[in-house]
């Protein structure tokens, strides 16, 4: 049975860092394309980084230099180094599995919470 399990959150004062992980199981893992996602209360989930099966990675616009996704094939884990926090990088962060064919899984997600 798959599970996308995310962890790493918490509260952090801005200008500091977190690292976020997703660990899979019950996939194949190494020809998904994972991607981090992120929702703040009363707003739209947004996409934040994307890595593809080979390791070519993308970022939206407002974390470009900042966040740094990678995966590790062998852990069944993709990774969302966040530096630089800013409050409004403050949502619930969730984990995306997608495959060639069309299927798509998603984590439950783990609170991120950039305050002073």
């Amino acid at each position: 049975q798959l599970q996308l399990v995310e962890s790493g959150g918490g509260l952090v004062q801005p200008g500091g860092s977190l690292r976020l992980s997703c660990a899979a199981s019950g996939i194949a893992f190494s020809i998904y394309t994972m991607g981090w996602y992120r929702q703040a209360p009363g707003k739209q989930r947004e996409w934040v980084a994307s890595i593809t099966s080979g390791g070519s990675t993308n970022y939206a616009d407002s974390v470009k230099g900042r966040f740094t996704i990678s995966r590790d094939n062998g852990k069944n884990t993709v990774y969302l180094q966040m530096d630089s926090l800013k409050p409004e990088d403050t949502a619930v962060y969730y984990c995306k599995a997608n495959n060639p064919y069309g299927r798509l899984y998603w984590g439950q997600g783990t609170q991120v919470t950039v305050s002073s």
